[in-house]
């Protein structure tokens, strides 16, 4: 697999940081913790820049809550902050990673996912 070099500007430009945040809050927007952070977003941002620049930042504590749905499952929640992280890194490798899947990949991929999944196997059935 080819190597991707030389991404850390794309990834801490703010422009890109602000996307990451668009998506990240995208249906959570009445969560305490994305208020917060939207309350002061320009100073949230740029000091999640910085620290990114620096290489001092440090992902926070996971959220751990148990959901009943079909079957009892633990699930970790990333702090909001993070997730905004997350989002960042993966607007610039997820186009060439996802390039490089092949087709019948369909786990957490855009245009991807359970029912196409199910749809390709009935059409190869």
């Amino acid at each position: 697999m080819k190597r991707l070099g030389r991404i850390w500007p794309d990834v801490t430009r703010f422009e890109n940081l602000f996307g990451a945040y668009r998506k990240a809050r995208k249906g959570k927007q009445s969560k305490p913790a994305v208020a917060e952070f939207t309350l002061n977003l320009e100073s949230e941002l740029l000091r999640l820049q910085q620290d990114l620049i620096d290489f001092s930042y440090q992902p926070g504590p996971y959220r751990l809550f148990t959901i009943y749905e079909r079957k009892k499952r633990q699930i970790a929640a990333a702090p909001f902050r993070d997730r905004v992280v997350h989002h960042a890194l993966m607007n610039i490798i997820e186009p060439a990673i996802d390039r490089r899947f092949i087709f019948d990949s369909y786990a957490c991929r855009q245009g991807k996912g359970v029912h196409a999944a199910v749809n390709r196997y009935q059409l190869l059935k």
